[in-house]
């Protein structure tokens, strides 16, 4: 009988190992891993054309610089210039991501000259148009969300994990987001958008990724297609520069109305 319990207890102890972690764990385990991989890069200035296009297939397109710096212990700081077309030429988006508390956000429109801060309950609302709201403008910071992983599978013929992440902030306008992840390099490929009523509302699938300075990835494209409305925004990236030398005076609110 001694030797039948102790086989059980072995058994047991095989099937449910002192190691094992929940789906919770290993969703957050994913999301710091890919953290910490895209940690030190200092400082980035790239160029952009953002697409729209409405449900006939209609295009209308913006030209776009934009630039960001890394801040350590909390969200990274960006601001993007609209260059084209002449009715919004000059309008300048700046954001502050946090982690433990609200976004900062705001937003120069030259031809009121007059800086327009972004209320946290409006950050779900379009980005000057476009199929992209507020709160996708800002990092993705791993406290910003809970996480659960779903499953490990393929996406066009890549090794993913699926997690579930689920915003901590209450004025988010998504329920949740699915995340399919590259196994390799722990760059998102694919990511689905739940609205408040969880129902999809979204997906963003982002492709070309290239590598800078032998560590960091960037994507070329990132297309982001609203089901609910027919539209979507289709950003391509360009002319990619690390360690620029910006500083937090490039950030502050004086720089939005002198940005160039």
């Amino acid at each position: 009988m001694k030797k039948i319990a102790l086989l059980l207890l072995l058994l047991s102890l095989s099937i449910t190992p002192a190691w094992a972690i929940t789906a919770e764990e290993k969703g957050l385990k994913i999301a710091q891993k890919a953290d910490e991989l895209d940690t030190g890069w200092g400082d980035q200035k790239q160029s952009l054309v953002m697409i729209l296009r409405n449900k006939q297939g209609q295009e209308s397109r913006r030209q776009i610089h934009g630039r960001e710096l890394e801040v350590i212990g909390d969200g990274d700081k960006s601001m993007s210039i609209f260059d084209t077309p002449a009715d919004i030429k000059g309008t300048a988006f700046l954001s502050f991501t946090h982690v433990n508390k609200p976004d900062d956000q705001w937003l120069y429109l030259p031809a009121l000259k007059r800086v327009k801060r972004i209320a946290s309950k409006n950050k779900s609302g379009p980005f000057m148009g476009s199929e992209f709201a507020f709160e996708d403008m800002s990092s993705q910071e791993v406290g910003k969300y809970t996480y659960k992983w779903l499953r490990d599978e393929k996406l066009d013929g890549k090794d993913v994990y699926v997690i579930e992440r689920v915003p901590v902030d209450k004025y988010s306008g998504y329920t949740r987001q699915i995340v399919w992840g590259d196994k390799v390099i722990y760059r998102p490929l694919k990511v689905e958008f739940y609205d408040r009523k969880n129902s999809l509302l979204k997906t963003l699938t982002l492709t070309g990724y290239k590598q800078y300075l032998d560590k960091y990835w960037r994507a070329d494209r990132m297309q982001m297609v609203n089901h609910q409305n027919g539209k979507s925004t289709l950003l391509i990236f360009s002319d990619y520069s690390f360690k620029n030398g910006y500083t937090d005076r490039d950030f502050d609110r004086n720089s939005l109305k002198r940005a160039r």
